[in-house]
């Protein structure tokens, strides 16, 4: 928005136009095409790439994922749910959402740090205990992975069903221990205040969240992203959930033989008590 400012002198008649337009509808206009923005001003699609290029941007994409960045974490629910227009009818909802998971995917694939995704795995696997924080919708997250580890270590506990106990489940936390922090926007400040307490007691932190720009980083020894962009009030939850799968199988492949093990006994208990149909 300052970089706008600064440069609205330079700009062609068209281009100012596609300036003014982003100051008074940045909410709307983060999430539209070169060629949806273009239509809504009245300007060509190669001007508005050419707009993006004055300011400094590689390509409107660079730009339009600059926008989202400092859009996500201010969209209040009602803003979220006019941005959802565009799934007006069964047909296009459903493809539109299938498409934005499919990206997010994709996104995640191409930003992730193999370095630090090992990393994160021997963390896991060497921690005395492991605590798992995530609320609101990330709770769903949190829930899953602690489901898994847990059939894996013995040592997991998820301190996300009760906001007012967290910091009862967290207090012996120390040096030893890793907390995996879990948020993606709107950001539960919850979280973030456990986080900042693991950290003062010296625990190694894990977050999970949707970019570098997240307040969960400033707290990590470790940060994994997974885009979870979606033009509505529902949260995308498809590929931080792909980067649980992948978390919970290296852990998996490196502590094979423990699996193998608690897995067998698993089956002879589940056969017992007829706990599968």
């Amino acid at each position: 928005m300052k970089n706008i400012q600064v440069n609205f002198h330079k700009l062609s008649k068209g281009q100012k136009m596609i300036a003014q337009y982003i100051m008074e509808n940045y909410d709307k206009a983060a999430f539209m095409t070169a060629a949806k923005l273009g239509e809504m001003v009245g300007v060509s699609e190669s001007t508005v790439v050419r707009f993006a290029n004055v300011l400094g941007f590689n390509g409107y994409p660079h730009m339009q994922r600059e926008l989202q960045e400092m859009l996500r974490t201010r969209l209040t629910t009602v803003q979220r749910i006019e941005m959802a227009v565009d799934y007006s009818n069964e047909e296009n909802t459903i493809k539109k959402v299938i498409k934005a998971d499919i990206d997010n995917l994709r996104m995640t694939m191409e930003s992730i740090d193999i370095n630090i995704f090992e990393e994160a795995v021997k963390a896991i696997i060497q921690a005395k205990h492991i605590y798992i924080v995530g609320m609101r919708s990330s709770t769903t997250l949190a829930d899953f992975l602690a489901f898994y580890l847990t059939l894996i270590r013995s040592n997991v506990q998820s301190t996300s069903r009760s906001v007012s106990d967290i910091f009862d489940m967290l207090f012996r936390v120390n040096k030893d221990d890793l907390v995996i922090g879990i948020g993606f926007p709107r950001y539960s400040s919850k979280t973030i205040e456990a986080l900042d307490y693991a950290k003062s007691q010296g625990a190694k932190v894990l977050a999970i969240t949707d970019s570098l720009l997240s307040p969960l980083v400033s707290y990590a020894d470790y940060t994994l992203t997974a885009k979870s962009n979606m033009e509505s009030f529902v949260d995308s939850l498809v590929a931080p959930l792909s980067l649980l799968n992948a978390l919970i199988i290296a852990v998996g492949i490196k502590e094979k033989r423990k699996v193998s093990s608690n897995f067998s006994k698993l089956e002879d208990i589940w056969k017992k008590y007829k706990v599968y149909s």
